[in-house]
């Protein structure tokens, strides 16, 4: 079984060891389910906007199809200042690019909402409202878009925000996820990815 999960620093896993990343954290859980399942590809990079992620595809397309995908993009999108409904067609042809590699399959699709980094060190004196609202707006968009395409959505935000209080579930950085909290977020994906791979085999 084959895992592509595409995306920025959120999933390659800026500042935590490669074994605490959230997709080799689901590999890892899955084959302990008994479920063959190799290292998992990832197509990300910290900074990456939806359009930079689109580009890093077109360098190197990966070779599909896979029996899952899982997209997570769109925090650097809102951090730039750009508007949700100014991303919406671009997350929109991100969504069929993952299902296109999917082997055309909504069904083995996952998208992932985008956590909350005003609540983390890093956003220390900033008005950290405008920022929960920016992103709620930007997740808004991105359900609807992935209910509309028939790919699953998992809402790790509220997860997230969870790091306002619990100074662990932050990594070293002071803003990314530390591997406590990718492990949280896989406990939630994993009826997903499960469900997903029964539609695969």
């Amino acid at each position: 079984m084959r895992v592509l999960a595409l995306g920025d620093s959120y999933t390659i896993g800026e500042g935590v060891a490669e074994g605490e990343r959230w997709p080799n954290q689901l590999a890892a859980r899955m084959r302990a389910r008994g479920i063959e399942i190799g290292d998992p590809e990832i197509v990300a990079r910290t900074g990456w906007t939806i359009a930079e992620l689109g580009k890093g595809l077109d360098a190197k397309p990966p070779l599909g199809p896979f029996d899952l995908v899982t997209l997570l993009i769109g925090v650097n999108d809102q951090y730039r200042g750009g508007s949700a409904e100014e991303g919406r067609e671009r997350y929109r042809s991100m969504l069929a690019r993952a299902i296109e590699f999917a082997g055309n399959s909504s069904q083995r699709t996952i998208a992932l909402s985008i956590p909350d980094w005003g609540v983390t060190p890093f956003a220390q004196g900033r008005d950290r409202a405008p920022i929960a609202t920016e992103i709620d707006a930007w997740n808004a968009m991105e359900q609807e878009e992935a209910e509309r395409s028939g790919v699953s959505w998992l809402d790790i935000t509220a997860i997230s925000r969870e790091a306002a209080n619990h100074r662990e579930l932050v990594a070293g950085d002071g803003l990314h996820p530390s591997g406590a909290m990718y492990t949280r977020w896989v406990e939630r994906l994993l009826p997903l990815a499960v469900r997903a791979f029964t539609v695969s085999s």
